[in-house]
């Protein structure tokens, strides 16, 4: 993760001091480095999370590190990958997601050197498969797994065990995060940070309790593992492909 410095972070400085035009210059060149050696990188252009239905306007520095890539490093064969997502209901864990991915756009390919007209387009493509994006269709959502072998079987067991220990602290962080939000965006985020640390909470508890009844180091460590496992299980078990 490579942080940056919004211009509107910037003019929120009570010294009154002129906007730093090189703030994020360490991290363009962080994360040029990355895509010259082909790898890729995740932004969201927005800068910013919303409820809102439509595509809020896009801040220009995907565009202008494009930009920069190719013409300042001389980095060829880079491409703007758009990706929509359409949520069920951001703000609940386990809710559905939709995901479209568009038409990317070549760098190599893309004339001249204007960062606005770039930000336009990419507006353009990103609106094309988010704000006309839907939901995947919901009979998949409903679909259950028959443990048909001793592995699934197993899965199945682990996954109602994860669900049975995590469940309850998961729903209270829910809660709170519901009862201590602001506004619509925040939910989402607060239920992650409650939840962390509930069910931490939760596990030394569990790992108290069975310590003193079990008077073994390694007792513990058997029981979280069977937490972590359950925990990895409750999340993945409803996706089939992941194993």
């Amino acid at each position: 993760m490579v942080p940056l410095r919004r211009a509107s972070d910037e003019a929120r400085k009570p010294d009154g001091l002129p906007l730093d035009q090189s703030r994020n210059r360490e991290a363009f060149r962080e994360i040029t480095d990355l895509l010259a050696r082909g790898g890729a990188v995740l932004i969201f252009p927005e800068g910013k999370s919303h409820n809102e239905l439509g595509l809020e306007p896009l801040k220009t520095g995907l565009a202008r590190l494009a930009l920069e890539a190719r013409d300042k490093a001389g980095i060829d064969g880079i491409h703007i990958l758009p990706l929509g997502l359409t949520f069920e209901d951001k703000g609940t864990p386990g809710t559905a997601v939709g995901a479209r991915i568009g038409e990317s756009i070549n760098m190599d390919s893309w004339p001249g050197y204007d960062h606005a007209a770039l930000t336009e387009e990419i507006a353009n493509r990103l609106r094309s498969v988010s704000e006309e994006a839907g939901l995947p269709p919901h009979k998949n959502a409903s679909y259950e797994r028959i443990p048909d072998s001793a592995k699934e079987r197993f899965i199945a067991l682990a996954a109602w065990w994860g669900r049975l220990t995590h469940q309850t602290p998961v729903r209270i962080a829910r809660s709170l995060a519901v009862r201590r939000s602001t506004n619509a965006d925040e939910p989402a985020m607060l239920t992650i940070l409650f939840g962390l640390g509930l069910v931490l909470i939760t596990y030394a508890i569990h790992l108290t309790v069975v310590g003193a009844l079990g008077h073994s180091i390694w007792i513990d460590l058997i029981y979280l593992m069977g937490l972590l496992t359950g925990a990895y299980w409750a999340a993945f078990e409803p996706h089939p492909r992941r194993y």
